[in-house]
């Protein structure tokens, strides 16, 4: 009987383990514009339709610093490229990192004169994070005008969605029911 509680234990122990790193696993690193990054004459629309985002998800924003910046707005001031109001995060880094926090709409300028109404904006949609990964986004919620050139190339994915947290959850507590 100890030699199974100790199992038990043990089991429970690891299935934690897995647990706590499960919202780490889950998060997808995503670089705006694949390889073109964050550049004039790129289809945002296209890209930001080619993935699903979800909470915990990253966005890399990699630009020419001076050249671009990335602003965070409103929806009002995404679609009218006027900044005056509606700003909620800026970021000037060159590599900006944008963590998706919460489950909604984002909207992402840069505030560049001229560059927002030449097509450097985008908008998704973030799902919650679930069990089963997947998200919002490639559901044709993406907001950019009609691009002037073509971009490509993949994002670069994190380890990936993972579910084997709650099938070893659930055959954990089936061998620990069965062992009392």
């Amino acid at each position: 009987m100890d030699s199974n509680l100790t199992l038990c234990h043990t089991l429970f122990a690891v299935f934690l383990v897995c647990l706590l790193g499960q919202r780490h696993v889950q998060a997808t690193e995503y670089t705006v514009g694949d390889d073109l990054g964050w550049e004039t004459g790129n289809d945002y629309l296209r890209w930001s339709q080619k993935y699903k985002f979800s909470v915990g998800d990253v966005l890399v924003f990699k630009y020419a610093k001076g050249q671009h910046d990335v602003c965070q707005v409103t929806e009002e001031t995404y679609r009218s490229c006027n900044s005056t109001s509606g700003n909620i995060n800026y970021y000037n880094s060159g590599n900006d990192r944008v963590n998706l926090t919460e489950a909604g709409k984002y909207w992402f300028i840069c505030d560049v004169s001229g560059h927002c109404l030449g097509g450097m904006k985008f908008g998704i949609s973030v799902a919650s994070a679930s069990p089963s990964g997947g998200g919002g986004g490639g559901d044709g919620v993406g907001f950019a005008p009609p691009p002037r050139e073509q971009g490509g190339g993949a994002a670069r994915e994190g380890v990936g969605r993972w579910r084997g947290g709650w099938v070893l959850g659930l055959a954990i507590g089936g061998l620990c029911l069965l062992s009392f």
